[in-house]
């Protein structure tokens, strides 16, 4: 089951709630003729993927992006998993804390959210506190600037803002660098950045469903717009709100054009059924050609961002436990994430021949 998360003007809330009602209707009127967006999907999975692919639509064709987004955020469609996690609001620099009631990882999380660089709000919110809560960790999500009003290098500088505010008091090696979507093309990049720099690298880069090529790349950038909440087009203007007058182009913006042995091991997810899949797939294997440390797990049956959905499904729940089993593999000095059966596609440097436990 979902729960709704109401905010901004009544006639945003009943306007999305009412195109909520129809695509639900729509869904369970093809349902009872055999007509499934996936025929392993229940109907609750295709009115969500529906829904949220609506909002963003309605959101980034808006002529004035403030109002978009405050549409985007009218109704949000949140799992009604129980996290016990306290936030706690930091100023300087601005984001918030998530801290587990039980603090069982000895790794500290700093999380990027995703969104596109352009959206945030109670779903972000929510997918910090189940990071928390899943790897019993304290995760720090920073309130990074947006596009388009913000283009790079503006997400950069605010995430070199809050590794260096968490530096000040945990070793690198205490801190896992965690990003969904955009914020898992944020999350390589301050491997880069760092490695300009001559610092030192995070223990641990998570990224979920990453953004790693901000131009057009894969067939799967169209051929699953069927499926995903998030579409082709969508991705691409990202990539130009990103970069609206072409200053650093293409190649200089997406992790996949750039080298990664040296850096941090990364631990990647996708899922089969999103767009983004065949750059993800490409970024892996590109890495693992040139002697990188990544390890990708992929889940057939999924789309974008699939880990939110949590209890909900199966795939989420495993994802979830995977992440898990990376954080505590990095705090109890194991060795890294080891390769999993039918789930893991690509697995290079670090993570070959690990002999930590499956999980």
């Amino acid at each position: 089951m979902a729960n709704f998360k109401f905010s901004g003007s009544i006639k945003q809330r009943v306007r999305s709630f009412l195109k909520l009602n129809s695509i639900a209707l729509g869904v369970y009127r093809r349902h009872l003729f055999g007509q499934k967006m996936a025929g392993d999907w229940d109907a609750n999975m295709e009115i969500g993927i529906l829904f949220w692919r609506h909002q963003f639509s309605v959101a980034m064709n808006h002529p004035d992006i403030k109002t978009g987004r405050a549409i985007y955020e009218s109704l949000q469609l949140l799992p009604d998993d129980v996290y016990d996690v306290t936030p706690k609001i930091e100023v300087t620099p601005k984001g918030c804390w998530y801290l587990p009631k039980n603090i069982t990882a000895k790794a500290t999380l700093l999380y990027f959210h995703g969104g596109g660089y352009t959206f945030n709000g109670p779903v972000s919110e929510r997918f910090a506190a189940m990071i928390a809560h899943h790897t019993g960790a304290r995760v720090f999500m920073p309130t990074y600037r947006l596009t388009p009003e913000h283009p790079h290098p503006a997400q950069a500088e605010d995430a070199m803002t809050a590794w260096q505010f968490l530096r000040q008091n945990i070793a690198a090696q205490e801190l896992i660098v965690i990003g969904d979507s955009a914020g898992g093309h944020m999350s390589l990049s301050l491997l880069k950045t760092l490695k300009d720099r001559g610092e030192p690298q995070p223990a641990l880069c998570i990224a979920l469903c990453p953004w790693t090529d901000i131009g057009n790349r894969g067939a799967s950038l169209k051929t699953n717009d069927r499926y995903d909440l998030v579409q082709g087009w969508m991705a691409l203007r990202f990539g130009e709100w990103l970069d609206p007058d072409g200053k650093y182009g293409r190649e200089a913006l997406s992790p996949i054009n750039w080298d990664f042995s040296g850096m941090a091991p990364v631990y990647m997810q996708a899922g089969g059924r999103e767009n983004l899949r065949d750059m993800i797939v490409d970024f892996a294997q590109v890495q693992s050609e040139i002697g990188a440390s990544v390890l990708l797990d992929l889940w057939d049956d999924m789309p974008h961002n699939f880990q939110a959905g949590d209890s909900l499904h199966v795939s989420s729940a495993q994802a979830l436990r995977r992440i898990s089993g990376a954080v505590q593999a990095v705090g109890d000095g194991s060795g890294l994430l080891p390769p999993l059966p039918n789930i893991t596609r690509t697995a290079s440097g670090a993570f070959v021949g690990n002999p930590s436990q499956k999980r």
